[in-house]
């Protein structure tokens, strides 16, 4: 029932999808850009536009976005050929680098790592299935986590498709949620609130209701007061910190009490997430077109994914094995 009611919750967000203007970006007040649009659109989308390619137009490019897209590579071309070119540095618009598309995709390697990253998730929740069995009490929580995973980067991989301000919002509130959910099942398990304890089972529902009343309030505060990037950032990393802390502590105490390697898994899974996530704050421009910091950020996410699912597998039959022995 609960698994049913957080779908609910992550379906409801979609209704609050609400149309803003995107800010701009410096290479969006360049004279020659504006120009280059211009000349492009009189040139080109008149009542007999360039054909466009079935594929393209099958990602709703269009003879104004290709104008866009063109422009961009012109503008960005032109400056890095002039005599200085550290004095014209490469410049974002519409608060993205200009990279090459690829079959239409407009950041081809971002899309090929969040798929990564999806995959990983299917190959988690299959191993979850083979190796803990249904009766385990936590394992609904852990398959749960997946399939947040699985819609975190399938919009991820939408998103990096064709930016449209409906899959920039999809994308956000499904790795907000995903993220969100990581906290949320954290106490679950260190605190075993999944037992059949009343006290426990009263929190338990306490403690879920506060992570969707939560979740809702991050969605209608962006989708009806504003799409504020620097909340949604200070949101997300709050919560992701106290996640990580929690599972520190826990793998801290694991290890003392257990002796095993695998129960430190857990640190040493957030500290390479956290390297990995300052590329985000090393931001460059896209390398030869096409790697910049964002995309090499989700391919750095997906070994720590594949070591999750591990961890939790072997925490798992680690807690079967000592609930049998109590016996």
């Amino acid at each position: 029932m609960r698994i049913r009611r957080a779908s609910v919750w992550c379906t409801t967000a979609v209704f609050f999808l609400l149309v803003t203007a995107a800010h701009a970006s410096l290479g969006d007040r360049l004279p020659e850009f504006k120009e280059c649009l211009k000349t492009c659109g009189e040139a080109n989308c008149g009542d007999d536009a360039t054909h466009i390619p079935l594929h393209r137009r099958l990602l709703l490019w269009d003879c104004p976005a290709e104008c866009d897209y063109s422009c961009q590579h012109i503008v960005t071309e032109q400056r890095l050929a002039r005599e200085i070119p550290y004095m014209q540095p490469v410049y974002q618009f519409h608060g993205k680098w200009p990279f090459y598309r690829f079959m239409g995709m407009q950041e081809p390697f971002s899309v090929i790592f969040s798929l990564f990253n999806y995959l990983a998730h299917h190959w988690g929740m299959t191993q979850l299935r083979e190796k803990v069995p249904a009766s385990y009490p936590l394992r609904k929580y852990y398959m749960m986590m997946g399939y947040f995973g699985l819609a975190s980067w399938a919009f991820s991989m939408i998103f990096h498709t064709r930016d449209f301000n409906i899959t920039e919002r999809l994308d956000y509130f499904a790795a907000g949620a995903c993220v969100l959910y990581g906290l949320y099942y954290t106490p679950i398990r260190i605190f075993r609130l999944d037992r059949k304890d009343p006290m426990k089972q009263s929190v338990l529902r306490l403690w879920t209701t506060f992570c969707m009343l939560l979740y809702t309030l991050h969605v209608l505060y962006l989708s009806l007061w504003s799409w504020d990037y620097t909340y949604n950032m200070a949101a997300n990393v709050s919560v992701g910190v106290t996640h990580n802390l929690l599972w520190s502590a826990f793998s801290y105490v694991q290890y003392r009490k257990l002796g095993r390697l695998w129960a430190m898994w857990p640190g040493l899974i957030v500290a390479w997430v956290i390297m990995v996530m300052s590329l985000e704050l090393l931001d460059f421009p896209p390398w030869k077109g096409m790697i910049d910091a964002h995309s090499l950020w989700h391919l750095g996410t997906v070994g720590p994914t594949i070591w999750w699912y591990n961890f939790l597998i072997k925490d798992a039959q680690e807690d079967l094995a000592g609930t049998r022995l109590k016996r």
